[in-house]
């Protein structure tokens, strides 16, 4: 018998819409009843991103735990703090299809109109290349601040090589599961890395990403590159849909310290290319190197935004620091209609 959801503009003692619904989806799927939820998954991630909750964050506790829908919001609020209400508002009304908030309107606007951050030659480079780079995406100070709070975070002291490889609960790989805290908000919340994005997908009227960091020594013997090699974000099987991603570059990040690698332009041949391939080949276990990937340096500071249609990876760190980062991006507001209750 299928499964009945609530509607999306059902809403709990926080007030946040479609909330309830994912809660509902995720206690269905653990009892391996999982119902049809088509096209929810980009505002499932665009209620997460206004909350200030992680995607891989939240499924994990919702998979494992949530026993009632009042359990997840106490979560929610134990784990991000209380909803702001300016982000509910603007979730209210694009699940309801309705104008804008006259105060998020403004503020919207305002990002719009204020001077470009990305040059023209910055714009000739991304349309050309699918990837650009923003110098200087935030303050010095800021930058200080993430650096010292992702080392604090992981146990780790720039000064002390062997700090570099503890492990840590809170660490995979080169990534590091910190998503909350203030010194990671000033990224999230910066009108220049906002503008630079408005500017690429032709609107301010986005949200930024809760998003993990990352901690990437050097490579030694007993700690060889773990990945993520080339690969893409997207479900290569379900229609294309133009998107961005970022990385910020907390330290001086030269080529051979685990650079950011993608290839450039496929954004201008990934369609083409996916069909010159075999039915059941997975597009993810090709030589994606052979296609031309290039590993892109930065100095402390700057935030490279790609194209999602590149593929992208980490390399093995050769160099003689860890590289440290914070990703980020920022998504369009979906537009979609309301998903009814059924």
């Amino acid at each position: 018998m299928p499964v009945s959801l609530p509607s999306s503009t059902e809403t709990g003692a926080l007030g946040v819409p479609h909330l309830k619904r994912m809660w509902a989806f995720a206690v269905a799927a653990r009892s391996a009843t999982e119902p049809s939820r088509p096209g929810e998954e980009r505002l499932d991630h665009q209620v997460l991103n206004a909350l200030g909750v992680g995607l891989h964050q939240t499924w994990e506790y919702l998979m494992h735990n949530a026993s009632t829908f009042e359990a997840f919001e106490a979560w929610i609020v134990a784990t991000a703090g209380t909803p702001d209400p300016f982000n509910v508002e603007r979730l209210r009304a694009a699940v309801h299809r309705e104008p804008c908030p006259k105060v998020a309107r403004a503020w919207l606007d305002a990002i719009e109109a204020s001077p470009p951050v990305l040059s023209d030659a910055d714009l000739a480079h991304w349309n050309e290349h699918g990837y650009v780079v923003l110098h200087d995406a935030i303050t010095e100070a800021e930058r200080q601040a993430a650096v010292k709070t992702i080392c604090a975070h992981v146990g780790a002291d720039l000064e002390d090589p062997e700090s570099w490889y503890r492990s840590s609960t809170d660490r995979h790989g080169i990534m590091v599961e910190l998503i909350q805290h203030s010194a990671l908000d000033a990224a999230r919340r910066s009108p220049r890395i906002h503008k630079a994005f408005a500017q690429l997908w032709g609107t301010a009227d986005l949200w930024p990403t809760a998003d993990r960091c990352g901690f990437h020594p050097p490579q030694r013997q007993y700690c060889p590159f773990p990945g993520p090699d080339l690969h893409w974000d997207l479900d290569l099987a379900a229609p294309l849909a133009f998107d961005t991603q970022g990385i910020l570059y907390f330290t001086d990040t030269p080529a051979e310290q685990g650079a950011l690698t993608v290839v450039p332009g496929f954004h201008h041949k990934l369609p083409d290319w996916l069909t010159t391939l075999e039915p059941g080949v997975d597009p993810h276990q090709q030589d994606l190197h052979a296609l031309g990937s290039k590993p892109i340096a930065g100095r402390a500071g700057d935030l490279v935004i790609w194209h999602a249609w590149l593929p992208h990876g980490s390399r093995p760190n050769l160099g003689e620091r860890p590289r440290i980062v914070q990703y980020i991006t920022h998504a369009a507001t979906v537009g979609m209609t309301t998903a009814r209750a059924g």
